[in-house]
């Protein structure tokens, strides 16, 4: 049994924030309220799903609409001037919204793909106003390596049509709706989707070819800006990658995928949740369309917000498939086109939980970071509940509470990698074989704006202020339960779109939750002893062992070693980084009886971190690292054992944005909030590097 105040896994929020949020029962407020305010006709239409004609429903186009082909004229990069046999860390962004997304635009967010272009690579762009009215003008201090831009592609049509007096759909109940500028309504739109949603037709005409059209064209906007901005010079400074999100909502789950393609040779429009309901037709059709064509197209998908999919993100469901070889047919269809995974987002850490059911090997004290789940989506659980249930009853049971209230190990990315080991023996395949990434999915177009002093918002005029971003109050939308987000990072030999894609498909990647971390992971049966000293670490590292996103090879040892290495983000003059802590190697596998285990274990710096940060003053206390490193070796191994190892590299304690943002408002204008927060004001940033595996099969 489990009560409200022994909410399991909570140490990411804050005591005073945990008593608070008890007090005034604030769990849910912004799910609820505008469901009320917006209920109409898009309450209307969704209730009424068990007849599609009763909500106007198109059906959905053909396959072939998805047909890929080259959408540019095809041209030769120059090579690289910067080109790194033994690979170097870039960084980016690859879940950037703008103004095409109708969950930015409804926030007066006006930024479209070429802003957000302009931002990740240095230039200034504006944000909606603040307190003083005056649009906001910002700048990333250091700019990004590549970025994609992923709007949402299910309103592509729809949006044009709702902004278009001339349209025939313009003065339909949805668009005016769509044109509220009641704060969460096109959220509500975007994510309140059913597995029966479909295109209305008083939107987009009887057969929806108009919001088709106009898909088209707003593609065809996505595309064009990111030729503009992809440097095919021997300068290679910036990579941009043709993307969008794919953004199922299905049965209250977060499912949403960003689709990254490696060139210009894409589909004529996106796969949206409105055209393939399950992600299982979204890959089929991908292949088919785009990998399967003799077009050039190639493409994968980066499951995102896994923290809040009721633990259907990593389901192990194969739909349609009866025998296992099929099942291992599909399982091989996920892995090709997933081979990566957001860890960390703006909506929180989707890593691992603490105290849920079927995970042994006691608390991992780092689980607790950015608990977005405990506070903006997930029902607090009663007495009589059982935590990790999921609710799957009708839809009066979970239609007016639209978010997630199950807790379940399948939304944690560290539990998929251990389930991925049972499947592999089962099947012989591994659907869960990704690697690590992080990144923003910020609705300001300000790709990679992660710097946690002057973070100016997740959500055009929704925080504009301070005020607005450090407090959540049920009365006064705050934003304090989003963070800046993270970035991805990439080991490639230059900054390319051929070679940041292949990093990508191999699982040479890491993510962090916003410092330029560089994590270097490799694994060998033997490692030399003093490699952490050699000025050539890197090239004789990839010479005696595999990097990571990579399989041991068969068992030649008495167990396996590993390189465990970072570099500290050093910074800039304005914002100097913080020092890392330690260094530690996360271990999983998986028992005969279906549990889960986990270790964590202490590799380099120091363990318990004499470091320090005050919250009053943000001032930094302690020694920490610039760099770290070792190698380890496994002294647990058990050769019978298949397992997963990551390594997690974490900084000294720093404040939160939410902290730092507080003092820099006047004493008097400071939030209850400011002193109660429900968040902790310390954090500990971190990166993340992509697993190892060990099959005891030597597969």
């Amino acid at each position: 049994m489990q009560s409200r105040a022994a909410w399991p896994g909570s140490s990411g929020v804050s005591r005073a924030g945990r008593e608070r949020r008890q007090r005034t029962g604030r769990s849910g407020w912004m799910i609820e309220k505008p469901w009320r305010r917006h209920g109409g006709a898009v309450a209307l239409c969704f209730v009424g799903l068990s007849g599609l004609a009763g909500c106007g429903g198109v059906e959905p186009p053909p396959e072939s609409v998805f047909a890929a082909r080259e959408f540019a004229v095809p041209s030769t990069p120059a090579p690289c001037e910067k080109r790194l046999g033994q690979r170097q860390a870039l960084f980016g962004d690859l879940h950037v919204h703008t103004a095409l997304s109708s969950d930015a635009w409804n926030f007066d967010v006006r930024a479209e793909p070429d802003d957000a272009y302009a931002y990740a690579f240095g230039e200034a762009i504006k944000l909606p106003p603040g307190a003083d009215r005056e649009a906001r003008s910002v700048r990333i201090g250091r700019p990004l390596d590549f970025a994609a831009v992923t709007d949402h592609a299910e309103f592509f049509g729809e949006q044009s049509v709702c902004k278009d007096p001339s349209a025939p759909g313009y003065a339909s109940d949805f668009c005016e709706v769509m044109r509220s500028g009641e704060g969460r309504a096109p959220r509500l739109l975007l994510q309140i989707m059913s597995p029966f949603s479909s295109r209305q037709r008083e939107v987009c005409g009887e057969d929806g070819a108009d919001c088709a059209l106009r898909a088209e064209q707003t593609w065809q906007q996505v595309i064009d800006a990111a030729e503009r901005w992809n440097d095919t010079s021997a300068a290679c400074e910036r990579t941009t990658f043709v993307a969008y999100e794919y953004s199922s909502f299905r049965l209250g789950s977060n499912l949403h995928r960003n689709v990254i393609f490696r060139g210009t040779a894409v589909p004529q429009r996106p796969i949206s949740y409105l055209d393939a309901h399950r992600e299982w037709d979204l890959w089929r059709i991908l292949k088919e369309q785009c990998q399967d064509s003799d077009s050039g197209c190639d493409v994968l998908a980066i499951p995102h917000n896994s923290n809040i999919s009721n633990g259907r993100m990593f389901a192990v469901d194969y739909p349609g498939a009866g025998s296992q070889r099929e099942q291992a047919r599909r399982a091989l269809l996920r892995q090709q086109l997933e081979p990566v995974v957001e860890v960390m987002q703006h909506k929180g850490d989707s890593e691992c939980r603490n105290g849920l059911p079927g995970v042994l090997g006691g608390e991992d004290e780092l689980c607790g970071f950015e608990r977005f789940e405990d506070l903006a989506f997930s029902r607090f659980v009663d007495e009589g509940e059982q935590v990790g249930e999921c609710y799957q009853g009708p839809l009066a049971d979970w239609l007016p509470r639209l978010g997630p209230s199950c807790l379940h190990r399948n939304s944690y990315v560290r539990y998929a990698l251990i389930e991925g080991l049972r499947e592999q023996a089962r099947l012989g395949v591994n659907p869960y074989k990704m690697g690590l990434l992080a990144s923003t999915d910020t609705h300001n177009a300000i790709a990679g704006g992660v710097q946690e002093a002057d973070f100016p918002g997740h959500l055009g005029n929704g925080d504009a202020t301070r005020l607005q971003r450090v407090q959540f109050s049920a009365d006064i939308p705050g934003n304090a339960y989003n963070n800046p987000g993270g970035l991805v990072g990439v080991w490639a030999e230059e900054n390319s779109r051929a070679s940041i894609f292949d990093a990508l498909r191999r699982r040479e990647v890491f993510g962090t939750s916003g410092p330029r971390i560089q994590p270097r992971f490799f694994g060998a049966w033997a490692l030399q002893g003093d490699l952490c000293a050699q000025p050539d670490m890197a090239a004789r590292a990839y010479e005696q062992a595999v990097p990571m996103g990579s399989d041991l090879p068969a068992r030649r040892g008495e167990a396996p070693e590993f390189l465990v290495a970072a570099l500290a983000d050093p910074g800039s003059l304005r914002f100097p980084g913080t020092p890392l802590q330690r260094l530690q190697v996360v271990k999983g596998w998986a028992d005969a009886q279906g549990n889960h285990h986990q270790r964590v274990f202490h590799v380099a710096g120091h363990a318990g971190g004499a470091a320090r940060v005050d919250p009053e003053s943000c001032q930094p206390q302690g020694q920490g690292f610039a760099q770290l490193c070792a190698v380890w070796r496994d002294p647990e191994f058990d050769p019978e054992v298949s397992a997963v190892y990551y390594l997690r590299a974490v900084e000294n304690p720093s404040c939160r944005y939410t902290a730092q943002q507080c003092l820099q408002l006047p004493s008097d204008q400071r939030p209850q909030d400011c002193a109660e927060p429900v968040f902790s004001h310390v954090i500990q940033e971190r990166a993340w590097s992509s697993p190892i595996w060990y099959s005891s099969g030597g597969d």
